[in-house]
C-alpha cells in the first residue's frame, strides 16, 4: 500500500439558497466492503488526464446530479487527502490507489429542485437518494474514512452556508 499514489479527485459542495448543502446516497455495490455501502457524501469524482480541475468538478456535478445551474463561491486552499482503509484497497478506485488527493469546489445552486437529476447521462447513476442538509450534519453521515476530509472541508465552506 505504501507504493499506491493518490488518486487526484475534486469533490463539490453545492449550497442552496437556504444554506443547506447537497448530499446524495450511493447505490450499494455488491463488490465493495460495507464501509461504502449506503454512504451519504457530496459529489467527488476523478480527474481526467490533462482536465481542468474547475472544468473537472462541474463534469462531475452534472454526471451525478444534473446540476447545471451554479455559481463558484470557493476553492479549497490546496489538496485534501485521505487513505482508505486497507480492506478496501484492491477493491476500489481500480485496484491503483492507496486514496485520493482531493481540491474542493464550493457552487452556489441557483437552479430549482427540478433540475436534479440522479442519471443525467448513460452512466448508470451513483447515487439512490438525495436531501439538502444542515452544513454541521455533514461529518456524522459520512463513512468514517472520508470524515477529517469533511471536517476540513466544512471548515473552509462554512461560510457560504450562513
Amino acid at each position: 500500500m505504501d507504493n499506491l499514489e493518490y488518486r487526484p479527485n475534486v469533490g463539490v459542495m453545492v449550497v442552496n439558497k437556504h444554506g443547506k448543502v447537497w448530499l446524495g446516497k450511493r447505490i450499494p455495490k455488491a463488490k465493495h466492503h460495507d464501509l461504502i455501502k449506503r454512504a451519504w457524501q457530496m459529489p467527488q469524482g476523478g480527474v481526467d488526464e490533462g482536465e481542468n480541475l474547475q472544468a473537472a468538478a462541474l463534469r462531475e456535478l452534472y454526471e451525478e446530479t444534473g446540476i447545471k445551474s451554479v455559481t463558484l463561491l470557493g476553492q479549497s486552499d490546496g489538496w485534501i487527502k485521505y487513505d482508505i482503509p486497507k480492506e478496501l484497497v484492491g477493491q476500489v478506485l481500480s485496484g491503483k490507489f492507496k486514496g485520493q488527493k482531493q481540491m474542493w469546489y464550493c457552487y452556489r445552486f441557483d437552479g430549482d429542485d427540478s433540475e436534479i437529476n440522479l442519471q443525467p447521462t448513460e452512466e448508470p447513476a451513483e447515487f439512490e437518494a438525495w436531501r439538502w442538509e444542515d452544513v454541521d450534519k455533514l461529518v456524522d453521515l459520512i463513512v468514517e474514512f472520508k470524515r477529517e476530509v469533511y471536517i476540513n472541508v466544512t471548515k473552509q465552506f462554512k461560510q457560504y452556508t450562513l
